[in-house]
C-alpha cells in the first residue's frame, strides 16, 4: 500500500513549503525539553541517593543503639 510521504505535514496541519522550517523548530524544541528532563532526572536520582544514604545511616545508628542495650 502506497502512503503519502507528507502524511506528517497533513497530520499536524503544516503547509509543505513551510514544513522543513517548522519541523526543524519543533525538533529543536523537543530536544530542549529532553535536555531539561534529563537534567531533572539526574537531580531526582541524586536526591533519592541522598535519602537512601541518610536512611542507611539512621538504620545503622538504631542498630548500634539496640546492640548497646
Amino acid at each position: 500500500m502506497k502512503q503519502n510521504l507528507h502524511w506528517i505535514f497533513k497530520k499536524w496541519g503544516f503547509l509543505k513549503s513551510d514544513s522543513p522550517n517548522i519541523l526543524e523548530t519543533r525538533i529543536q524544541e523537543l530536544e530542549d525539553r529532553v535536555r531539561v528532563l534529563e537534567e531533572e532526572n539526574i537531580g531526582q536520582s541524586n536526591a533519592l541517593y541522598e535519602c537512601w544514604n541518610s536512611l542507611d545511616a539512621r538504620i545503622d545508628i538504631l542498630a548500634e543503639n539496640k546492640t548497646d542495650v
